[in-house]
């Protein structure tokens, strides 16, 4: 998660991230665990991360997590090999979360926005890799923490960024441009 520091503190780094062997998702659906347990531990920090920038509740990304890894044990057949597996991955991800605000709708009140308790930074190691995400997640919309997380953690180009949000490029990069450059003013100021 260093990776996230650099960004913020260093020039971005560019083909950083999750680099994924599109052979693993024919593998998975043949049923090979061990293809699984590669992409499980090359995926599971940006598929949590992504999740927990979402639901904004520790809980229930890690729930969202699992069910992302379910699926695409499920559905692994149904992959189409195109370049892009994190994207591919994500977009489930971003589905499971969308359903968990739906169940969350129907069961409580309570806005999506006011779930912000219990994110689960305890579980970062590095505390500098901490106080990054602490403040990515606490001074920069959700939104443009998404797009930053997926980016710097995830190794997406901005353009499958933007596909995957179904945003246009100029609005991500420009909403990636503005968050780092208000990270790197908070992590000055600190």
């Amino acid at each position: 998660m260093l990776i996230l520091k650099t960004v913020l503190i260093e020039t971005p780094i560019h083909n950083a991230g999750v680099q994924i062997d599109e052979s693993l998702f024919s593998r998975i659906s043949e049923d090979d665990k061990e293809a699984f347990l590669t992409l499980y531990e090359k995926c599971s920090s940006p598929v949590f991360l992504y999740a927990l920038s979402i639901l904004r509740n520790r809980e229930d990304a890690e729930d969202a997590m699992q069910d992302t890894f379910l699926k695409i044990r499920s559905a692994a057949h149904l992959y189409k090999p195109q370049g892009k597996p994190l994207a591919w991955i994500l977009t489930i991800t971003k589905n499971i979360c969308l359903m968990t605000f739906r169940k969350r709708a129907h069961s409580t009140d309570q806005s999506i926005n006011e779930n912000f308790e219990d994110m689960g930074f305890d579980l970062i190691e590095n505390i500098n890799d901490r106080l990054v995400l602490e403040k990515a997640f606490t001074v920069i919309p959700g939104d443009v923490c998404r797009i930053i997380i997926l980016h710097a953690v995830g190794g997406m180009k901005h353009r499958e960024i933007a596909e995957l949000l179904e945003l246009p490029l100029s609005t991500v990069l420009s909403k990636y441009n503005r968050g780092i450059k208000k990270l790197r003013a908070e992590m000055e100021r600190l």
